[in-house]
Protein backbone atom coordinates (compact mmCIF):
# COMPACT_ATOMS: atom_id res chain seq x y z
CA UNK A 1 0.00 0.00 0.00
CA UNK A 2 1.21 3.53 -0.75
CA UNK A 3 2.80 4.86 2.43
CA UNK A 4 2.81 8.61 3.02
CA UNK A 5 4.32 10.71 5.80
CA UNK A 6 1.29 10.12 8.01
CA UNK A 7 0.19 6.71 6.82
CA UNK A 8 -1.30 4.84 3.85
CA UNK A 9 -3.87 6.23 1.48
CA UNK A 10 -7.08 4.65 2.80
CA UNK A 11 -8.86 4.98 -0.54
CA UNK A 12 -6.49 2.83 -2.62
CA UNK A 13 -8.45 0.19 -4.55
CA UNK A 14 -7.22 -3.39 -4.22
CA UNK A 15 -5.94 -3.47 -7.80
CA UNK A 16 -3.77 -0.42 -7.12
CA UNK A 17 -2.29 -1.97 -4.00
CA UNK A 18 -1.58 -5.14 -5.99
CA UNK A 19 0.09 -3.04 -8.70
CA UNK A 20 2.51 -1.37 -6.27
CA UNK A 21 3.40 -4.78 -4.83
CA UNK A 22 4.02 -6.25 -8.28
CA UNK A 23 6.17 -3.33 -9.42
CA UNK A 24 8.35 -3.49 -6.29
CA UNK A 25 8.84 -7.23 -6.72
CA UNK A 26 9.94 -6.82 -10.32
CA UNK A 27 12.34 -3.98 -9.53
CA UNK A 28 14.02 -6.21 -6.98
CA UNK A 29 14.03 -9.58 -8.74
CA UNK A 30 13.00 -9.33 -12.41
CA UNK A 31 13.70 -5.85 -13.78
CA UNK A 32 13.02 -6.89 -17.39
CA UNK A 33 10.53 -9.67 -18.13
CA UNK A 34 8.53 -11.14 -20.94
CA UNK A 35 4.88 -11.16 -19.93
CA UNK A 36 3.52 -14.42 -21.33
CA UNK A 37 -0.09 -13.39 -20.83
CA UNK A 38 0.07 -10.33 -23.05
CA UNK A 39 3.06 -11.46 -25.15
CA UNK A 40 5.01 -8.26 -24.52
CA UNK A 41 8.08 -7.16 -22.57
CA UNK A 42 8.09 -4.97 -19.46
CA UNK A 43 10.86 -2.86 -17.89
CA UNK A 44 10.63 -1.66 -14.29
CA UNK A 45 13.85 0.03 -13.16
CA UNK A 46 14.52 3.74 -13.55
CA UNK A 47 17.65 3.31 -15.65
CA UNK A 48 15.98 0.99 -18.14
CA UNK A 49 12.82 3.06 -18.38
CA UNK A 50 14.69 6.31 -19.07
CA UNK A 51 16.94 4.54 -21.58
CA UNK A 52 13.91 3.23 -23.48
CA UNK A 53 12.35 6.69 -23.62
CA UNK A 54 15.66 8.36 -24.58
CA UNK A 55 16.42 6.15 -27.58
CA UNK A 56 13.69 6.48 -30.25
CA UNK A 57 15.96 4.88 -32.85
CA UNK A 58 15.92 1.60 -30.92
CA UNK A 59 12.57 1.94 -29.15
CA UNK A 60 10.12 3.32 -31.68
CA UNK A 61 6.84 5.03 -30.79
CA UNK A 62 5.33 4.13 -34.16
CA UNK A 63 3.28 0.95 -33.78
CA UNK A 64 0.87 1.67 -36.61
CA UNK A 65 1.98 -1.47 -38.46
CA UNK A 66 0.63 -3.60 -35.60
CA UNK A 67 -2.80 -1.96 -35.46
CA UNK A 68 -5.56 -3.45 -37.64
CA UNK A 69 -6.38 -1.04 -40.45
CA UNK A 70 -9.44 1.17 -40.05
CA UNK A 71 -10.10 4.21 -42.27
CA UNK A 72 -10.76 6.49 -39.30
CA UNK A 73 -8.09 5.11 -36.97
CA UNK A 74 -5.48 5.31 -39.74
CA UNK A 75 -5.95 9.08 -39.93
CA UNK A 76 -4.89 9.55 -36.31
CA UNK A 77 -1.31 8.63 -37.14
CA UNK A 78 -0.91 11.72 -39.32
CA UNK A 79 -1.09 14.13 -36.42
CA UNK A 80 -0.35 11.96 -33.39
CA UNK A 81 2.79 13.35 -31.77
CA UNK A 82 2.77 10.48 -29.30
CA UNK A 83 3.34 7.84 -31.99
CA UNK A 84 5.55 9.74 -34.44
CA UNK A 85 9.31 9.16 -34.60
CA UNK A 86 12.02 11.63 -35.69
CA UNK A 87 12.47 13.50 -37.95
CA UNK A 88 8.72 14.09 -38.45
CA UNK A 89 8.22 14.28 -34.69
CA UNK A 90 10.68 17.14 -34.40
CA UNK A 91 8.94 19.04 -37.19
CA UNK A 92 5.45 18.54 -35.79
CA UNK A 93 6.40 19.26 -32.18
CA UNK A 94 8.14 22.43 -33.25
CA UNK A 95 4.83 23.74 -34.60
CA UNK A 96 3.25 24.06 -31.16
CA UNK A 97 6.26 24.15 -28.86
CA UNK A 98 6.04 27.95 -28.65
CA UNK A 99 2.54 27.66 -27.22
CA UNK A 100 3.86 25.64 -24.28
CA UNK A 101 7.11 27.35 -23.35
CA UNK A 102 7.40 28.35 -19.69
CA UNK A 103 7.28 32.05 -20.69
CA UNK A 104 4.14 31.71 -22.79
CA UNK A 105 2.45 29.51 -20.20
CA UNK A 106 3.33 31.94 -17.41
CA UNK A 107 1.41 34.62 -19.31
CA UNK A 108 -1.70 32.44 -18.95
CA UNK A 109 -1.58 32.69 -15.15
CA UNK A 110 -4.15 35.53 -14.90
CA UNK A 111 -6.66 33.61 -17.03
CA UNK A 112 -6.06 30.36 -15.13
CA UNK A 113 -6.54 32.23 -11.86
CA UNK A 114 -9.74 33.78 -13.18
CA UNK A 115 -11.18 30.43 -14.31
CA UNK A 116 -10.24 28.75 -11.03
CA UNK A 117 -11.89 31.53 -9.03
CA UNK A 118 -15.05 31.34 -11.15
CA UNK A 119 -15.30 27.58 -10.64
CA UNK A 120 -14.82 27.85 -6.87
CA UNK A 121 -17.21 30.80 -6.67
CA UNK A 122 -19.83 28.48 -8.10
CA UNK A 123 -19.36 26.22 -5.09
CA UNK A 124 -20.00 28.93 -2.51
CA UNK A 125 -22.14 27.67 0.36
CA UNK A 126 -21.44 24.01 -0.35
CA UNK A 127 -19.53 21.91 2.16
CA UNK A 128 -19.20 18.89 -0.13
CA UNK A 129 -18.56 18.52 -3.85
CA UNK A 130 -16.91 16.29 -6.44
CA UNK A 131 -13.45 17.71 -6.97
CA UNK A 132 -13.12 16.25 -10.47
CA UNK A 133 -16.40 17.41 -12.00
CA UNK A 134 -16.33 20.82 -10.29
CA UNK A 135 -12.65 21.80 -10.61
CA UNK A 136 -9.93 19.43 -11.76
CA UNK A 137 -11.68 18.54 -15.03
CA UNK A 138 -13.30 21.83 -16.13
CA UNK A 139 -10.27 24.00 -15.28
CA UNK A 140 -7.78 22.47 -17.76
CA UNK A 141 -10.47 21.81 -20.37
CA UNK A 142 -11.51 25.47 -20.41
CA UNK A 143 -7.88 26.60 -20.68
CA UNK A 144 -6.84 24.20 -23.45
CA UNK A 145 -10.10 24.75 -25.34
CA UNK A 146 -9.47 28.49 -25.41
CA UNK A 147 -5.92 27.91 -26.62
CA UNK A 148 -7.09 25.63 -29.43
CA UNK A 149 -10.12 27.78 -30.20
CA UNK A 150 -13.01 25.37 -29.60
CA UNK A 151 -15.98 26.03 -27.30
CA UNK A 152 -15.27 24.89 -23.74
CA UNK A 153 -19.04 24.58 -23.32
CA UNK A 154 -18.70 21.25 -25.14
CA UNK A 155 -16.57 19.84 -22.33
CA UNK A 156 -19.06 17.09 -21.46
CA UNK A 157 -18.52 15.76 -24.97
CA UNK A 158 -14.74 15.99 -24.54
CA UNK A 159 -14.98 14.06 -21.28
CA UNK A 160 -16.99 11.32 -22.94
CA UNK A 161 -14.31 11.01 -25.61
CA UNK A 162 -11.58 10.84 -22.99
CA UNK A 163 -13.43 8.15 -21.03
CA UNK A 164 -13.62 5.95 -24.13
CA UNK A 165 -10.09 6.51 -25.42
CA UNK A 166 -8.23 6.49 -22.10
CA UNK A 167 -10.11 3.73 -20.32
CA UNK A 168 -9.75 1.09 -23.01
CA UNK A 169 -6.95 -1.12 -21.73
CA UNK A 170 -6.67 -4.60 -23.28
CA UNK A 171 -7.33 -7.58 -20.99
CA UNK A 172 -4.37 -8.44 -18.75
CA UNK A 173 -4.60 -12.12 -19.69
CA UNK A 174 -4.90 -11.82 -23.47
CA UNK A 175 -2.07 -11.42 -26.02
CA UNK A 176 -1.79 -7.74 -26.85
CA UNK A 177 -1.81 -8.17 -30.62
CA UNK A 178 -4.96 -10.32 -30.42
CA UNK A 179 -6.71 -7.62 -28.40
CA UNK A 180 -5.86 -4.76 -30.74
CA UNK A 181 -8.70 -5.60 -33.11
CA UNK A 182 -11.25 -5.37 -30.31
CA UNK A 183 -9.71 -2.09 -29.15
CA UNK A 184 -9.95 -0.58 -32.62
CA UNK A 185 -13.60 -1.60 -32.90
CA UNK A 186 -14.34 -0.18 -29.44
CA UNK A 187 -12.89 3.27 -30.10
CA UNK A 188 -13.69 3.69 -33.82
CA UNK A 189 -17.13 5.37 -33.31
CA UNK A 190 -15.62 7.87 -30.88
CA UNK A 191 -12.71 8.53 -33.21
CA UNK A 192 -15.12 9.26 -36.07
CA UNK A 193 -17.10 11.64 -33.88
CA UNK A 194 -13.96 13.46 -32.72
CA UNK A 195 -12.63 13.71 -36.25
CA UNK A 196 -15.86 15.15 -37.63
CA UNK A 197 -16.12 17.68 -34.78
CA UNK A 198 -12.55 18.93 -35.17
CA UNK A 199 -12.74 18.97 -38.98
CA UNK A 200 -15.68 21.37 -38.83
CA UNK A 201 -13.63 23.63 -36.60
CA UNK A 202 -10.62 23.51 -38.95
CA UNK A 203 -12.87 24.43 -41.89
CA UNK A 204 -14.29 27.38 -39.94
CA UNK A 205 -10.82 28.64 -39.16
CA UNK A 206 -9.76 28.41 -42.80
CA UNK A 207 -12.66 30.71 -43.64
CA UNK A 208 -12.59 32.87 -40.50
CA UNK A 209 -9.10 32.96 -38.95
CA UNK A 210 -8.61 34.17 -35.37
CA UNK A 211 -5.73 34.11 -32.88
CA UNK A 212 -6.07 30.48 -31.76
CA UNK A 213 -3.81 27.49 -32.29
CA UNK A 214 -5.88 25.94 -35.08
CA UNK A 215 -5.59 29.16 -37.09
CA UNK A 216 -1.84 29.10 -36.57
CA UNK A 217 -1.64 25.51 -37.83
CA UNK A 218 -3.83 26.29 -40.84
CA UNK A 219 -1.34 29.01 -41.79
CA UNK A 220 1.82 27.01 -41.11
CA UNK A 221 4.09 25.17 -43.53
CA UNK A 222 6.36 22.21 -42.71
CA UNK A 223 9.34 21.88 -45.03
CA UNK A 224 7.60 23.91 -47.69
CA UNK A 225 4.19 22.23 -47.58
CA UNK A 226 0.95 23.14 -45.87
CA UNK A 227 -0.48 20.84 -43.24
CA UNK A 228 -3.53 18.96 -44.48
CA UNK A 229 -6.83 18.78 -42.63
CA UNK A 230 -6.21 15.32 -41.11
CA UNK A 231 -2.89 16.43 -39.64
CA UNK A 232 -4.43 19.51 -38.05
CA UNK A 233 -7.54 17.63 -36.90
CA UNK A 234 -5.66 14.92 -35.03
CA UNK A 235 -2.86 17.14 -33.87
CA UNK A 236 -5.39 19.36 -32.07
CA UNK A 237 -7.77 16.57 -31.04
CA UNK A 238 -5.06 14.66 -29.23
CA UNK A 239 -3.69 17.90 -27.81
CA UNK A 240 -7.13 18.51 -26.35
CA UNK A 241 -7.11 15.13 -24.61
CA UNK A 242 -3.50 15.26 -23.44
CA UNK A 243 -3.87 18.92 -22.51
CA UNK A 244 -6.48 18.27 -19.86
CA UNK A 245 -6.11 14.71 -18.59
CA UNK A 246 -2.70 15.37 -17.00
CA UNK A 247 -3.96 18.26 -14.88
CA UNK A 248 -7.20 16.43 -14.06
CA UNK A 249 -5.24 13.43 -12.79
CA UNK A 250 -2.63 15.58 -11.04
CA UNK A 251 -5.16 17.60 -9.04
CA UNK A 252 -7.16 14.54 -8.03
CA UNK A 253 -4.03 12.65 -7.01
CA UNK A 254 -2.82 15.68 -5.06
CA UNK A 255 -5.97 15.74 -2.93
CA UNK A 256 -5.72 12.00 -2.32
CA UNK A 257 -2.09 12.30 -1.24
CA UNK A 258 -2.65 15.33 0.97
CA UNK A 259 -5.69 13.74 2.58
CA UNK A 260 -3.41 11.02 3.91
CA UNK A 261 -0.71 13.49 4.96
CA UNK A 262 -2.25 16.26 7.11
CA UNK A 263 1.17 17.29 8.38
CA UNK A 264 2.19 18.08 4.82
CA UNK A 265 -0.93 20.23 4.46
CA UNK A 266 0.11 22.16 7.58
CA UNK A 267 3.56 22.67 6.08
CA UNK A 268 2.05 23.93 2.83
CA UNK A 269 -0.19 26.40 4.65
CA UNK A 270 2.83 27.70 6.53
CA UNK A 271 5.10 27.86 3.48
CA UNK A 272 3.50 28.11 0.05
CA UNK A 273 6.94 27.84 -1.56
CA UNK A 274 6.61 24.11 -0.91
CA UNK A 275 3.66 23.75 -3.32
CA UNK A 276 5.72 23.22 -6.53
CA UNK A 277 7.90 20.59 -4.88
CA UNK A 278 4.83 18.91 -3.42
CA UNK A 279 3.31 18.65 -6.91
CA UNK A 280 6.52 17.06 -8.22
CA UNK A 281 6.28 14.54 -5.41
CA UNK A 282 2.69 13.74 -6.39
CA UNK A 283 3.86 13.22 -9.98
CA UNK A 284 6.58 10.91 -8.71
CA UNK A 285 4.31 8.82 -6.52
CA UNK A 286 1.28 8.82 -8.81
CA UNK A 287 2.22 9.69 -12.41
CA UNK A 288 -0.84 10.22 -14.61
CA UNK A 289 0.18 7.44 -17.00
CA UNK A 290 1.55 4.28 -15.43
CA UNK A 291 3.46 3.02 -18.47
CA UNK A 292 4.39 3.83 -22.07
CA UNK A 293 4.70 1.39 -24.97
CA UNK A 294 7.55 1.17 -27.48
CA UNK A 295 8.51 -1.17 -30.33
CA UNK A 296 12.09 -2.44 -30.66
CA UNK A 297 13.74 -1.84 -34.02
CA UNK A 298 16.72 -4.12 -33.28
CA UNK A 299 17.90 -6.64 -30.73
CA UNK A 300 18.73 -4.76 -27.54
CA UNK A 301 19.93 -5.64 -24.04
CA UNK A 302 18.36 -4.23 -20.88
CA UNK A 303 19.57 -5.26 -17.41
CA UNK A 304 21.29 -8.33 -18.86
CA UNK A 305 18.21 -9.48 -20.82
CA UNK A 306 18.15 -9.42 -24.62
CA UNK A 307 14.92 -8.24 -26.23
CA UNK A 308 14.60 -9.19 -29.91
CA UNK A 309 13.70 -6.73 -32.64
CA UNK A 310 10.02 -6.22 -33.39
CA UNK A 311 8.88 -6.62 -29.79
CA UNK A 312 6.51 -4.42 -27.77
CA UNK A 313 8.10 -3.10 -24.58
CA UNK A 314 6.25 -1.37 -21.76
CA UNK A 315 8.33 1.17 -19.83
CA UNK A 316 6.74 1.43 -16.38
CA UNK A 317 6.85 5.08 -15.27
CA UNK A 318 5.05 4.23 -12.04
CA UNK A 319 7.82 1.77 -11.18
CA UNK A 320 10.75 3.96 -12.27
CA UNK A 321 9.46 6.71 -9.98
CA UNK A 322 9.72 4.38 -6.99
CA UNK A 323 13.10 2.90 -7.79
CA UNK A 324 14.91 2.59 -4.47
CA UNK A 325 18.30 3.12 -6.15
CA UNK A 326 17.24 6.60 -7.26
CA UNK A 327 14.75 7.77 -4.61
CA UNK A 328 15.56 7.12 -0.95
CA UNK A 329 12.54 5.83 0.97
CA UNK A 330 10.36 6.06 -2.17
CA UNK A 331 7.16 5.22 -0.29
CA UNK A 332 7.44 8.39 1.81
CA UNK A 333 5.60 11.46 0.54
CA UNK A 334 8.07 14.30 1.00
CA UNK A 335 7.38 17.75 -0.54
CA UNK A 336 11.04 18.69 0.05
CA UNK A 337 12.39 15.72 -1.91
CA UNK A 338 14.75 16.34 -4.82
CA UNK A 339 12.50 14.99 -7.57
CA UNK A 340 14.25 16.16 -10.73
CA UNK A 341 14.63 12.55 -11.88
CA UNK A 342 10.94 11.68 -11.56
CA UNK A 343 9.38 10.65 -14.88
CA UNK A 344 5.77 11.56 -14.18
CA UNK A 345 5.55 13.48 -17.45
CA UNK A 346 7.64 10.97 -19.40
CA UNK A 347 11.20 11.42 -20.60
CA UNK A 348 13.11 12.13 -23.78
CA UNK A 349 11.70 13.57 -27.01
CA UNK A 350 8.14 12.63 -26.03
CA UNK A 351 8.29 14.44 -22.68
CA UNK A 352 4.82 15.86 -22.09
CA UNK A 353 4.46 19.04 -24.14
CA UNK A 354 1.89 20.43 -21.71
CA UNK A 355 3.92 19.84 -18.55
CA UNK A 356 4.51 23.57 -17.84
CA UNK A 357 0.80 24.26 -18.28
CA UNK A 358 -0.28 21.36 -16.05
CA UNK A 359 2.16 22.44 -13.34
CA UNK A 360 0.91 26.02 -13.42
CA UNK A 361 -2.76 25.05 -13.38
CA UNK A 362 -2.21 22.70 -10.46
CA UNK A 363 -0.13 25.25 -8.53
CA UNK A 364 -2.78 27.96 -8.89
CA UNK A 365 -5.61 25.57 -8.03
CA UNK A 366 -3.91 24.14 -4.93
CA UNK A 367 -3.02 27.59 -3.60
CA UNK A 368 -6.57 28.84 -4.12
CA UNK A 369 -8.03 25.77 -2.40
CA UNK A 370 -5.74 26.40 0.58
CA UNK A 371 -6.79 30.06 0.60
CA UNK A 372 -10.51 29.38 0.49
CA UNK A 373 -10.79 26.36 2.77
CA UNK A 374 -9.41 25.83 6.25
CA UNK A 375 -10.02 22.10 5.86
CA UNK A 376 -10.31 19.86 2.82
CA UNK A 377 -10.92 16.14 3.31
CA UNK A 378 -11.73 13.28 0.97
CA UNK A 379 -15.16 11.76 1.65
CA UNK A 380 -14.47 8.08 0.87
CA UNK A 381 -17.96 7.06 1.99
CA UNK A 382 -19.23 8.61 -1.26
CA UNK A 383 -16.97 6.30 -3.24
CA UNK A 384 -14.04 7.16 -5.48
CA UNK A 385 -14.22 6.14 -9.12
CA UNK A 386 -10.77 5.40 -10.53
CA UNK A 387 -9.57 4.87 -14.09
CA UNK A 388 -8.06 1.49 -14.96
CA UNK A 389 -4.85 1.62 -12.90
CA UNK A 390 -2.88 -0.12 -15.64
CA UNK A 391 -3.48 2.83 -17.95
CA UNK A 392 -4.10 5.96 -15.94
CA UNK A 393 -3.45 6.80 -12.30
CA UNK A 394 -6.30 9.16 -11.58
CA UNK A 395 -9.80 9.48 -10.25
CA UNK A 396 -12.86 9.99 -12.43
CA UNK A 397 -14.61 11.34 -9.35
CA UNK A 398 -13.58 12.06 -5.78
CA UNK A 399 -15.93 13.66 -3.26
CA UNK A 400 -14.42 16.13 -0.79
CA UNK A 401 -15.73 17.83 2.34
CA UNK A 402 -14.61 21.41 2.91
CA UNK A 403 -14.72 24.08 5.60
CA UNK A 404 -14.47 27.69 4.35
CA UNK A 405 -11.69 29.84 5.78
Amino acid sequence: MTTLRNGPIPTEPAEMIDLWTRLARHRADEPVVFNESIQAWEAFRHGDVTRILSDPATFSSDMSALVPSDPDIDKIAKGNLISIDPPVHRQMRGLVSKAFTPKFVAELAPRITEVTAELLDGLAGRDRFDLVSELSYPLPVIVISEMIGIPSSDRETFQRWADVLLNNEPPADEPLLDALGDQVNAIAPTVREMGAYMLEHVKRRREHPTEDLVTALVNTQVDGRWLDDDEIVWFTALLLLAGHITTTALLGNTLLCLDAAPRVVEELRADRELVPGMLEEVLRMRPPFTKLARLTTRDVELSGTTIPAGQIVFAWLASANRDESVFAHPEVFDPRRESSKQAGFGHGIHFCLGAPLARLEAKIAVNMLLDRYSDIRVAPEDGIDFFDVHALLGAKSVSVRVRPS
